[in-house]
Order: structure tokens, then sequence, then C-alpha cells
């Protein structure tokens, strides 16, 4: 098992460092950082797909196994087609002004070792810590199936709220009478409901590949609180927040709407 463990966590490392600098090299090829949120879900699908192959072969089949790439599958390519869709619309050829806003400027003043250093370097790392779940999931036995079952449900409402929320703010911009702030559907009981679904599957990952392994299984529970760590406050939500602060009319949404867990909105 320890053996099995080293072998496909090193693989997933691997893995991970070969998507970024892959991402790294098209950040340069076309001056825009963001080209990582793409990478970013494909990491964690090229890591579960390495990881189901390297624990079928140490340990044979198992429905687990495949039940694990399948949620991280339909997460990945849903989150990189979405977001690949997104950049190719009316902001395609900008940079993401959190990633200036991180490194101080336009990857082309700061340089690509400065991104690599505190962009892709660090998504890298957190691609491998965050796949945790699916790794010992791949080379470990299942010893509750209730909580697999339980962590199916929570991956399933993570991903509800990540695509609804993702379309409803598709179409609040597609709608010329819009508001100056997205309130409606989800919106109005979280100010990001795409990130708050996002880090509700990787608890249901973690309830699958990880918990339900045993108790050894649990310390992957890393895993989920560093993702939502870098949701809420890192490279997600808070970020985004200094932006939109500047907007009219988001100030007052936010006074009336949770920032993160879904909250029934305060009376105006």
């Amino acid at each position: 098992m320890i053996a099995d463990l080293a072998l496909v966590s090193g693989a997933a490392l691997v893995t991970a460092a070969v998507v970024m600098t892959l991402a790294a090299l098209r950040a340069r090829q076309l001056d825009r950082v963001a080209v990582v949120d793409v990478a970013w879900g494909l990491g964690f699908v090229a890591v579960a797909v390495v990881s189901t192959a390297v624990g079928i072969a140490a340990e044979g089949d198992g429905p687990r196994r495949w039940l694990v790439l399948v949620m991280v599958g339909a997460w990945g390519l849903r989150l990189a087609w979405h977001i690949r869709r997104r950049a190719l619309g009316a902001h395609a050829g900008k940079e993401d002004p959190r990633y200036e806003q991180l490194l101080g400027g336009p990857l082309h003043e700061v340089g690509l070792g400065l991104a690599v250093r505190k962009v892709f370097l660090v998504q890298g790392f957190a691609v491998w810590l965050i796949s945790l779940p699916i790794q010992v999931g791949a080379v470990s036995d299942v010893a509750a199936w209730p909580v697999v079952v339980l962590g199916v449900v929570v991956w399933a409402v993570g991903l509800v709220f990540e695509s609804v929320g993702d379309a409803q703010l598709s179409a609040y911009k597609a709608d010329p009478d819009r508001g100056p702030v997205m309130d409606r559907g989800l919106w109005a009981w979280t100010r990001h409901p795409n990130y708050f679904g996002d880090a509700c599957i990787w608890w249901g990952v973690f309830l699958v590949g990880g918990a339900a392994s045993g108790w050894g299984g649990l310390l992957t529970i890393v895993s989920p609180l560093a993702m939502t760590y870098f949701l809420a406050f890192a490279t997600g939500a808070r970020l985004l927040e200094r932006t939109m602060m500047q907007r009219e009319g988001y100030p007052e949404y936010a006074e009336r709407t949770s920032m993160f867990v879904p909250l029934p909105p305060k009376r105006r």
C-alpha cells in the first residue's frame, strides 16, 4: 500500500508539473497568465487519469476508482470548457485583472519567471496537494460505502451550484437590460455560488476517495481544506472582491448577500 501510494503520488506530481509547464509556455505565447485557469481543471483530470491507471495496474480494477475518475473528469472538463468559452467572448485577448494585480502588471512587463513562481508553480503544487484523495482512492480499498454515497451527494450539490451559477451569470451578461450587479438566482444567496460549488465538489471527492478509504484516508482532509482556502481567501473570491468592490452597486450587494456559504439574503 505505501509503495503503491508513493508511486501514484510521484506520478501525480510529474503530471501536474507537465500540465503547468505547458500552460506557462502557452501563457508566454499569448501574453496571458489567465490560461492557467483552463489548465487548472485539465490538470486534475490528467492526474485522475494517471492515478486510475496506476491504481488499476497496482491493485486491479474497482468501481470506486472509476467513480472518482468520472467525478473529477465531469468537473474538470466542464470547468475548462466554460473558462475557455468565456475567454473567447467579450474579453477575448485580455488578461484577467486578478493576475495583473497579483503580479503587479501584465506578463510582458513582469516576466515569465515571476509568473511561474507566483502562479504556475503554486497552482501546480496545489493540483498535486488537492488531488491527494484521488491518489489514495486509486490504490486503496473501500472501507465505508455509505461515506462514498454521502460524497457523491455532496459532489452533486457542488456541481449544481457551480454549473447553474455559471449559467445564470452568462445569462445575466447577455441581458441588455441587466442591472449593474448580478443578484439573481443563486447569486442572491451567495456572491460566489460557483466557488462555493467548487468547494463542495472537493469535499465530495475527499469523502469518496479519502475518507471512505479508512482512518489513513482521513489525512487527505488537507485537500478540501486547501481548496476551500484558495477559493474563498487566496486566488478566488477574496481577490475578485477587491476588483468588484469598485463596481457601482456592488458594496450594497455585498451588504445584503453572504460572501461564500449560501444564506438567505438580508432585507434591504
